[in-house]
């Protein structure tokens, strides 16, 4: 049974391989369900072992989280969860590596874990927990055992792909590639963010930004004192609805089954923004817009060619090696190719 799997920190420091040795890690989180999000589990394969760790029990992390500065990870699709380790951890393990790369470098299509198990080893992991509450406890064997899976097959699967790259001469692409997720994911924790300017606050004029910063606030407030996501409050969707209604001067329709002392809130919060000066409203977001001359044009034309052509040869998708949006931005010359290329997709298209 995977309740068998659970190990104290202090027994997996005894355990745990020196030196070289390869560890595949993943980490299972409660953000469905909870307003600030926790790391609640921990789940940890060496050698054919493979070990749970539970963070919301008494016991401190600190040892683990020391050894895994010095550690070779081996994680899948790790942006998330590198942000997690970020917000509860301060660190990401300096040596990580992601399958998820590995697969997407070596032309995999499908390149999720549980598609990648099936095709490398003819097994079809259940998904039934993906979207389960991780706070709980006790956890069901059920979800147990999905854990368990998680990182079964990490290992084994990091060792088909690491040999295939090599093989392929794209090894250092991929140490590259791992390297400048890790440094997305460090600089976006470092960014100022206005957090309530959601997907499609764009289209808003400022009239309308005032209300949906307002509505944001109160959701935000509400998630908090609740402990549960924003979602559970008012979905995005609802925001920027309300916002709308609101600058074109239109009674919001509330949900019938809010709280009224929710609705009062929302209601105070609304008020105010109206009272707002004009002076103080938010400014919309200014885009850079290119001009598509015929030069650019034809520019943009040849160079994403020779990149099709590139990724065809290579048997990738061309926009492993550039994004369409990223060639708009070198050949407008409003970039620098080094500043948002990385050195081995540079040597590709030779720009």
């Amino acid at each position: 049974m995977a309740a068998d799997h659970y190990i104290s920190v202090e027994e997996l420091m005894g355990a745990l391989p020196s030196g070289d040795g390869r560890v595949g890690l993943d980490l299972e989180a409660d953000s469905l369900y909870r307003y600030a999000e926790r790391i609640c589990l921990v789940q940890v394969c060496y050698g054919k072992e493979v070990k749970l760790i539970d963070p919301l029990s008494e016991e401190s992390l600190d040892p683990l989280v020391d050894w895994l500065k010095s550690a070779r990870i081996w994680m899948h699709g790790a942006d998330y969860d590198m942000t997690l380790m970020l917000g509860e951890w301060k660190m990401v393990p300096p040596m990580l590596y992601d399958t998820q790369i590995a697969a997407q470098l070596l032309g995999h299509q499908r390149f999720g874990y549980a598609s990648l198990v099936e095709q490398y080893f003819g097994v079809e992991l259940s998904k039934s927990s993906q979207k389960a509450d991780w706070g709980k406890r006790p956890l069901s064997s059920k979800m147990l055992e999905y854990a368990c899976n998680d990182v079964r097959y990490l290992l084994p699967l990091a060792h088909e792909v690491e040999g295939k790259l090599k093989e392929l001469g794209r090894y250092e692409w991929f140490l590259e590639s791992c390297e400048a997720a890790q440094t997305r994911v460090k600089k976006r924790e470092g960014e100022e963010k206005e957090s309530w300017r959601i997907s499609g606050s764009g289209r808003l004029q400022p009239a309308g930004l005032r209300f949906l910063r307002a509505v944001w606030n109160w959701r935000d407030g509400e998630a908090a004192s609740w402990n549960r996501p924003s979602f559970m409050v008012a979905t995005n969707k609802q925001l920027i609805a309300w916002a709308t209604d609101l600058a074109e001067g239109r009674e919001i329709n509330l949900p019938p089954k809010l709280r009224p002392d929710r609705s009062q809130r929302l209601r105070e919060l609304i008020k105010e923004a109206e009272g707002i000066p004009e002076s103080e409203w938010p400014v919309r977001l200014k885009r850079v817009r290119q001009s598509y001359d015929q030069n650019f044009e034809q520019k943009l034309k040849e160079v994403m060619e020779s990149r099709n052509q590139i990724a065809v040869n290579l048997g990738i998708d061309p926009s492993v090696i550039a994004s369409r949006g990223v060639l708009e931005q070198i050949i407008g010359g409003r970039v620098d190719p080094v500043e948002i290329l990385l050195k081995w997709q540079l040597s590709l298209l030779e720009l």
